[in-house]
């Protein structure tokens, strides 16, 4: 069996109660009211999660693995020779696995570092990865993107080259200066010949982007709601969820979809460990993720003004996906 070790587990990593109960009481306090997008991922959410990228109106995860299983052997020749592969967010692990399956022979000397603050996720991952090759090293690491990558980079700084995947256009949660300033915290982490490859959804018709964020089975309402759930359960909450509807709202002029849930009556909410006693007003909204969507050349401009160099670039033009593979310089 492979090996697997589990690294990063402390409250300056993980998502602890206070650091919840912190944001919590900041975001639902701003106008428009707001929640951090990272707590939709408990076990639950990150089920649910998994069961929409597998819905036909969510092209996203179909076309980066259509990108990888036809470009797998360039995209692991850019990085060659490498001794190490990163994956920040590795979801169920099987783009990972697709890449992996064609690397070259004699990977025992091949380490995989998974990065992800839901323990879940990690769990999930390496299961999938477990069964590909018994000399393959896994180390997962839950922590936040940034912090795990450090640790990882500490690891991995001696062994070779490394290639750090940034799939299923989870760059898209960021506005654009967390964006740039992850980039920049990303080229930090890296060494010169090491090689970033980033997944992002790009811009489609608002009816089919609508579609993927708000679907006729309603898991995505499901996944949105889940989030008051979680406060109720986890923080003493008295959210009346029921009386919430999901909502998905294209904002053409900043390039993103939104999730709100939106209030179908009056409410008064206390949140025991957050320390906060609001009320809610029938169609007041909580703002809960945004997922920017992309033009090609977008991308390749923010990696290039943050201290990498695009080395290619491969689209799926039937379900409007971009892998960008950029050079640390």
């Amino acid at each position: 069996m492979p090996k697997i070790d589990f690294l990063t587990r402390n409250a300056q990593a993980t998502p602890a109660v206070e650091q919840f109960a912190h944001d919590v009481q900041y975001y639902l306090t701003q106008q428009p009211r707001q929640l951090p997008s990272r707590y939709l991922y408990d076990a639950l959410g990150s089920a649910l999660f998994d069961a929409i990228c597998r819905m036909p109106w969510y092209g996203v995860t179909r076309a980066e693995l259509r990108l990888l299983e036809a470009h797998a052997g360039s995209i692991l020749a850019l990085a060659r020779p490498f001794a190490s592969i990163v994956e920040l967010g590795p979801g169920s692990g099987e783009k990972l696995a697709t890449l992996i399956e064609v690397a070259p022979t004699g990977r025992d000397r091949l380490h995989v570092y998974l990065v992800d603050v839901s323990p879940s996720a990690l769990a999930l991952a390496t299961r999938t990865l477990r069964g590909l090759d018994e000399e393959l090293r896994i180390v997962a690491h839950e922590a936040p993107y940034e912090t795990g990558l450090r640790e990882v980079m500490r690891q991995a700084r001696n062994a070779g080259r490394t290639l750090v995947l940034f799939l299923g256009s989870n760059i898209g949660n960021f506005d654009r200066p967390a964006t740039e300033a992850f980039l920049r915290g990303m080229r930090a982490a890296l060494a010169p010949g090491d090689v970033f490859l980033v997944g992002a959804d790009l811009v489609k018709p608002e009816a089919d982007l609508l579609l993927a964020y708000d679907d006729p089975l309603g898991i995505t309402a499901a996944f949105n709601r889940n989030l008051l759930y979680r406060i109720n359960r986890e923080l003493g909450g008295d959210f009346d969820v029921p009386q919430f509807a999901h909502r998905a709202v294209w904002n053409a002029a900043e390039s993103r979809v939104e999730m709100h849930l939106v209030a179908l009556r009056r409410q008064r909410v206390r949140v025991a460990s957050a320390e906060i006693d609001i009320t809610i007003e029938a169609g007041e909204t909580i703002w809960t993720e945004s997922s920017y969507k992309f033009r090609p050349d977008d991308i390749a401009l923010r990696l290039q003004q943050t201290g990498f160099s695009v080395e290619r670039q491969w689209i799926d033009r039937d379900d409007g996906f971009a892998l960008t593979a950029a050079g640390a310089v």
